[in-house]
């Protein structure tokens, strides 16, 4: 055989090679998910609308409402500080905490006791996304098994549940508060899945902040990404399962699996 005729073979063979793997791949990627036994849900802008809360600290900042975006941002941040350095403050007071510091840097006068109550008082009264009861309902008679996950405290969450009379939909109400580890820590999540005594990819994590499904994603469960007030995703995350614009629509999803 002539050095040709074999570069000819070589190169046949390689793009007959790529070209089988790329096949399983796309095959791959396009196998459907099964159907999950456990739903955990977010609380705080997945399930509850923080449009209250923008009004409050607004207002507590001179009337800076746009400053809400900023301060939820540098709350995560100093949230992930604790845990990467193995200290713990409930969200509440990393919440005023951080709110000070941008009272601050942006030269208002604010003393703890206002950013506290400007937080704490509007975080544990907001209303639910309009979707979400009935979307909870028709879960919960299809059979999953709902938790919640979330970084507010445990008195935070069941007042916020209790309000909003949504406390009877969920089996189980998880807080970092027990494990001492905000979102996105890996630890937090397997140790949902341990207390559970699940298979991760038998759970799907349902959030609305990228961030929150990265962590999930990491652990191996399925996530399904809910599109509140313009979230954008993470493009050097992995992909969430599943991408939708509110519970209704995860619920069709949902309907598709087996």
């Amino acid at each position: 055989m002539s050095l040709c005729s074999s570069i000819k073979m070589y190169a046949l063979s390689i793009f007959v090679l790529f070209s089988v793997s790329s096949n399983a791949n796309t095959a791959e990627e396009k196998q459907p998910m099964s159907k999950p036994k456990v739903i955990i849900f977010d609380v705080n802008e997945t399930l509850l609308d923080l449009a209250p809360l923008k009004v409050s600290v607004g207002k507590a900042m001179d009337g800076r409402e746009d400053l809400l975006p900023l301060w939820f941002s540098t709350m995560l941040h100093y949230s992930l500080v604790d845990t990467l350095t193995e200290e713990y403050h409930d969200f509440g007071q990393i919440g005023a905490a951080a709110l000070m510091m941008l009272a601050q840097s942006n030269n208002i006068e604010l003393s703890l006791e206002q950013a506290r109550e400007a937080i704490v008082n509007t975080i544990t009264k907001l209303p639910a996304h309009p979707d979400v009861k009935p979307a909870l309902k028709t879960l919960s008679d299809q059979g999953f098994y709902i938790v919640s996950l979330t970084n507010s405290s445990n008195a935070g969450v069941a007042a916020q549940f209790e309000h909003t009379g949504l406390t009877s939909f969920f089996k189980h109400r998880f807080s970092v508060e027990d494990v001492k580890a905000f979102k996105p820590a890996r630890k937090t999540y397997e140790w949902v899945l341990k207390e559970l005594n699940v298979n991760a990819s038998d759970v799907l994590m349902v959030a609305a902040h990228p961030w929150d499904l990265a962590g999930a994603k990491a652990v191996g469960l399925q996530t399904a990404f809910v599109r509140r007030s313009g979230t954008s995703l993470y493009p050097l995350a992995q992909s969430p399962d599943y991408q939708v614009n509110d519970l209704h629509e995860l619920i069709n999803v949902l309907a598709k699996l087996k």
